[in-house]
């Protein structure tokens, strides 16, 4: 039998099978950001209030029919020397004729995905930060992100290279515009 000679895999291999080999506990989720390996606990019932209040207002009032995926992870360009990010945001949404959630494997690409919610948590700082660098790479056209610390909501729109150049913040209570395909003020005053 005759050995076969491999190339030694880069540190950055390395770390992304490691990643894809996790087993996580049941409801918690892991995520690789900018070459680190992040797991996150189940969320709590605040967290999946402002969820559920959104994705509510998007499916009655935006003018295109959207699709939503909850934890659904998406393969994203990286900066640098990181391997792929595989981020899952707490929602993903994308216009219904598209149909990018079926047959899609555990990691999508993010290519024609509308717009991506993130509710802070335990570690906001990724939220409000890397996941953003993330998504701007990935050139996902709009990042909303409420922030229970800042009691706010904040669109981030027109992504280029590690962000983007828009943004819009308004305090819980006050409506926000989210532009086409949404085209609807997102109403915030139960987030009080």
């Amino acid at each position: 039998m005759t050995a076969m000679a491999h190339e030694p895999l880069t540190q950055e291999e390395v770390l992304l099978e490691g990643f894809l080999a996790l087993d996580t506990p049941e409801g918690f989720r892991a995520e690789l950001i900018e070459g680190e390996i992040v797991v996150m606990p189940p969320p709590d019932g605040e967290h999946e209030k402002y969820i559920s209040r959104i994705v509510r207002q998007v499916i009655k009032r935006s003018s295109t029919e959207m699709d939503f995926s909850g934890n659904k992870g998406l393969r994203l360009r990286s900066g640098e020397a990181c391997p792929k990010n595989h981020v899952v945001p707490d929602v993903t949404l994308a216009p219904l004729e598209r149909d990018l959630f079926g047959g899609a494997d555990s990691w999508m690409p993010c290519d024609g995905v509308a717009m991506v919610l993130e509710v802070t948590s335990t570690k906001p700082k990724a939220d409000r930060e890397a996941k953003r660098r993330c998504y701007a790479r990935g050139g996902i056209p709009l990042y909303l992100l409420i922030d229970r610390d800042a009691a706010s909501v904040t669109l981030f729109s027109d992504p280029e290279k590690d962000d983007y150049r828009e943004l819009c913040t308004r305090p819980f209570g006050k409506p926000l515009t989210l532009p086409a395909p949404f085209a609807f003020d997102l109403e915030t005053a139960d987030f009080l």
